[in-house]
Formats: C-alpha cells, structure tokens, sequence
C-alpha cells in the first residue's frame, strides 16, 4: 500500500433511505427507534392469492416525483428506489460533483434479484401480444447493474462503478468495495442497495426458499432469536450512502458522519446453516483486526437475524467463537424484524440505522420480539440510551455469503 492510500480514510457523509417503515432517513430512523413494526399483508397487484401473505412493503413512495420520466420507462421499481436514496444521499452530504472532474465519483450497488416487475410485464407482452410488443428497455431494466448504470448515467459519475453480487450480504460487500475505491484515489462514491422482490414473478422464485415465513399474522411472521422464530418476511426499499476521503470531506466542511474502519468476507455454501457460524465469525474477526479494535470496543451489534433456529443459533455462537465472553454483554438488535429483510438492501438499512444510533446515542429494539431464546443480549421492548462509539452490522446471505462491517461514530468538523 502507498503512502497516499494509506493518509485517506473512507467516511460517510451522506444518508438516502427508501424502506418500509419511511422515505428519508429522518422518518426511516424515528419509526426505528421507537420500534415500529410495519409488516403487513401484501396488497400489491398479482400477490394476494400467493402463498408468502407477510412483507414490507414501501408505501407513500411515488417515483414520479423523484425520477424523470425519460429514466422512469427504462427503469424497475428497484432502480427507482436507489435512484431516489442516492439523490437523498448526495443531497444530504451536501455534495456536488465538479463537472470538469466526471471520473472523480464513482458508484457501486448490490443487487439478489434485479428488476422482476419490469421482466414479467415484458414477458408477458411476449407471450400474450408477440415480440414486437417487447419494449428495448427490457434488455437493460431487469438487469443486477441496471441501478449502478442508472445512478451513473443521471449524475454523470463516470469514476469507478460496480455491482457486487454475492448474496444478501452483498449490501456490505458492496460498502467495502466503494470504500476501497476512496482509498485508492476515488473523491466519492455513491453505494448502497434496493430490491423489490413484491412482485408476482419474483415472489413465486423466492417461494423455493426454505427460510421463508409463510406466517399468515404480521406479528408473528419474522421472530429472530425467539423460541417462534420460523423464517424471515422479505421487504423492498434500501439505502445509499456518500462514501467520501475523510480529509477531502473535511476541507470542504462537510459532516463525517462515520468511518468505515474495518469489513471481512467468508463463504460457506447455500443453506448451511451450522457451517455460517465458522464462516461469520471468521468475518467478523477479519473486520475487528482491519479495524484493529478489539472485541470489547464494540458497543452494538447489527445482526443479520434471519428468523431461523438454525442460522440464528450460528450467528449467536459465532458471536460467542469472535467475541467471547463479551458476546453476551454486547447489545444485539434487529430493527429488520419490524419492516421484513430487503435482501441487499437489509445490512444496507442496517448500516443507516447504525450510523444514526450513534449519531442519537441509542440503541433500537427489535419488534415484535419478547422472548430470546439464545444467549444474546439482544434490545427488545423499548429503544435505550447508549454511549456508541462503534457498530457491528452483521450480513449473510441465502447462498452462503458471509460479510461483516465495523463503524466508527465521526467526529464533527
């Protein structure tokens, strides 16, 4: 590593979120903190007759008035979410982009499954009409890369982009990957992840999972930790982020609002649930020495909370196998149990959610959750105040990715 790589430091400045549970970062925290549980029966068109009943759902979100219609037609609804949370991230950061500098911004999403509601209406204009039906936005629109391209072509941001496809965990794959890239040399990178899974082509796939909650009540159908953990709801929206140098970001006044200190990745294969307990902990252990910390610094961990007996009893030992006997005096919270796991965009709403605690000092809990059934110290009931300085935000994926990502609370201009 160089000596220029190794003075800049990736910070985050800016925060764009589209979930279930709240447009904009200001109502996506306040229904977090005060623990609101937002999943309910799908009401989407072509979904309510499908076995899979419970998920969140973005509601009040309107793309017109966000994304121009020239970008709207070629676009799914899992673009316009990360369209949208990236104008909020930008925005937020108070950046512009020098246009004289194009190569200077970059972009990097993750995606699980593209766009499947712009797919099936062209499909379905192929068989029901014929090809000459078929729109030419159809090749671009379903596509993993199609937010990356999109948020690029609107900015003008030619710098370093990327998808990162590795599984739900790809949303803090994808984190790492932009963070590098600062490192390296980039000024800024928008990153983050959206899915829209509500769909009735991509509901059916995900019908194939075993993890999924067929649970009919909202209140029962995503208990992580709990004795009645039986499956996750899935969920739609995302978030983005500004990843800027920090020095740069400071020069400018702008407002650090974390570091990205330290990230690890493992693989442990599709649905093995017991194996992800090495995998994870291996992950977290090569997040906490790149961000050469120890395991008592940390002062909250954002789990991955699959709803799983299996998986979660894994995460929990593997909390146990990297933090030791502090494993069972951290805070472990799971907001995701109140708005439903958006895929890739889970541990990126996680990573929002875990700037923003420390940035409030406090600690969300996890809805609808009032039992645990492992040997977690995990915030149930009501939000508590808390002294954060530093996050865990935890990610695996249906696949078998594994990904850990360490925060550091920024310290103002």
């Amino acid at each position: 590593m160089t000596s220029r790589q190794q003075e800049r430091r990736a910070v985050i400045t800016g925060l764009g979120v589209v979930a279930p549970n709240g447009v904009g970062a200001d109502a996506f925290w306040k229904a977090t903190r005060q623990g609101v549980s937002v999943l309910d029966r799908i009401s989407r068109e072509g979904c309510v007759d499908l076995p899979l009943r419970i998920a969140g759902q973005v509601r009040d979100f309107d793309p017109r008035a966000v994304v121009d219609n020239r970008y709207l037609v070629q676009t799914d609804r899992f673009t316009h979410y990360a369209m949208a949370a990236a104008d909020q991230a930008v925005a937020d950061a108070g950046f512009t982009a020098d246009p004289e500098q194009p190569y200077a911004v970059g972009v990097v999403t993750a995606a699980g499954s593209g766009g499947g509601e712009f797919g099936q209406g062209e499909l379905q204009q192929l068989w029901g009409k014929g090809p000459q039906f078929v729109g030419p936005y159809q090749s671009i629109a379903w596509f993993y890369a199609a937010s990356t391209g999109q948020i690029s072509i609107r900015g003008g941001y030619k710098g370093p982009c990327a998808v990162v496809a590795s599984d739900e965990a790809g949303g803090l794959d994808a984190i790492a990957h932009a963070a590098r890239a600062v490192e390296q040399g980039t000024d800024a990178v928008v990153v983050g992840a959206a899915e829209a899974p509500l769909a009735p082509y991509s509901m059916v796939c995900q019908l194939g999972y075993p993890e999924l909650s067929l649970a009919d009540r909202p209140d029962r159908a995503y208990l992580p930790f709990s004795p009645d953990a039986a499956g996750f709801a899935p969920a739609e929206g995302g978030a983005m982020l500004l990843l800027e140098d920090e020095a740069t970001a400071r020069r400018r006044g702008a407002a650090v609002r974390a570091h990205i200190a330290g990230h690890g990745a493992t693989f442990t294969g599709a649905s093995r649930w017991a194996q992800s307990r090495e995998g994870l902990a291996a992950a977290i252990r090569i997040a906490l020495d790149r961000a050469r910390i120890a395991a008592e610094e940390i002062d909250v961990v954002f789990a991955d909370a699959l709803g799983v007996p299996a998986a979660d009893r894994a995460e929990a030992l593997a909390l146990a196998d990297a933090l030791g006997p502090y494993a069972e005096r951290v805070p472990v919270t799971a907001p995701k149990s109140g708005t439903g796991r958006a895929y890739c965009g889970a541990p990126a709403l996680d990573t929002a959610a875990a700037v923003l605690a420390m940035e409030d000092g406090v600690l969300p809990p996890t809805p609808n959750v009032t039992e645990v059934a492992h040997d977690l110290a995990l915030v149930t009931d009501r939000a508590r105040p808390a002294e954060l300085r530093t996050a865990l935000v935890l990610s695996r994926g249906l696949m078998g990715s594994n990904a850990a990502l360490v925060l550091r609370r920024g310290e103002p201009s």
